[in-house]
């Protein structure tokens, strides 16, 4: 992979909880980074639930290398939000980390 193929600008985001005055807790999302990414559509599938059209879009993201990371983070890019599936390390040589993601609403 050509490194000028990495030309969508993505935020790495974690969750956080944060409490809330009731003593409870309130899910927000952070910002790890930013990072160049390669973004691939790998399938769309439109299904009907509760009487509405719902399109589920998987896609497979592509970034450096980076260690520690998790698959409970989620990517940003523009406005769509994509969760992650899978963590791949293409031929363990530790250059690039291919995410198979699921856009979210």
């Amino acid at each position: 992979m050509r490194i000028g193929e990495l030309n969508k600008l993505v935020t790495i985001q974690y969750q956080t909880k944060a409490t809330d005055s009731m003593g409870g807790f309130t899910v927000t999302w952070a910002d790890l980074g930013t990072v160049w990414a390669a973004i691939w559509p790998v399938s769309a599938k439109e299904t009907v639930q509760a009487g509405q059209n719902i399109m589920a879009i998987t896609a497979r993201v592509r970034i450096r290398y980076r260690s520690g990371f998790k698959p409970d983070w989620r990517i940003k890019y523009g406005d769509k939000y994509f969760s992650i599936s899978s963590i791949i390390n293409p031929e363990m040589r530790n250059e690039w980390l291919d995410l198979l993601c699921r856009e979210v609403a």
